[in-house]
């Protein structure tokens, strides 16, 4: 019996601690960086055609327009990746755009939304890509979840960089046409 109470006890000490790390940390904040061997007009080019975007975000699928003008401020649309075998879908609402320079958006998801930066600083022949991510679980549950990935969320979004990074700099595609 006092075996079964220490359980219990341990059981809702565990479950009081997962849920007071959702109230202490609702909102997780990371920043990346990469230099890219390339100007900023190329990397955001290579960034913004949607036939290469499988090849720098990781889990990739499709994208579409749900309402507004492709890159203008207030265009929404429906991004699906998948993840670890699971299919799952986001909004995007771009925020702010300056073409070669800034890209702002909102992320709408059942588990969180995320508020993403992305800038580009020319750098003489190189690009200073730079992204700032804002994230907030939804809901107690979520918030909890969330508030233990930080590290997770921006390992990922290091990988992509890198990803972008390896793609431009091998990019043979010539966008000035």
């Amino acid at each position: 019996m006092k075996i079964l109470k220490i359980l219990i006890g341990t059981i809702l000490l565990l479950t009081i601690g997962f849920f007071a790390l959702g109230l202490v940390k609702p909102t997780i904040q990371y920043d990346c960086e990469v230099t890219i061997n390339k100007p900023a007009t190329e990397v955001w080019a290579v960034m913004s055609d949607e036939s290469k975007m499988a090849d720098w975000i990781s889990g990739y699928i499709s994208s579409e327009l749900i309402s507004g003008t492709s890159n203008t401020v207030g265009a929404v649309t429906k991004i699906n990746v998948e993840e670890n075998g699971q299919e799952m879908s986001m909004q995007e609402t771009i925020t702010a755009i300056t073409p070669g320079e800034l890209l702002s958006m909102d992320f709408t998801m059942d588990m969180m939304d995320m508020h993403y930066t992305l800038k580009l600083e020319n750098k003489g022949s190189s690009t200073l890509v730079k992204t700032s991510s804002i994230t907030k679980g939804n809901g107690m549950l979520y918030k909890s979840i969330v508030a233990l990935m930080p590290a997770a969320m921006e390992a990922q979004e290091v990988q992509n960089l890198n990803n972008l990074k390896r793609l431009v700099e091998t990019n043979t595609t010539n966008y000035n046409n």
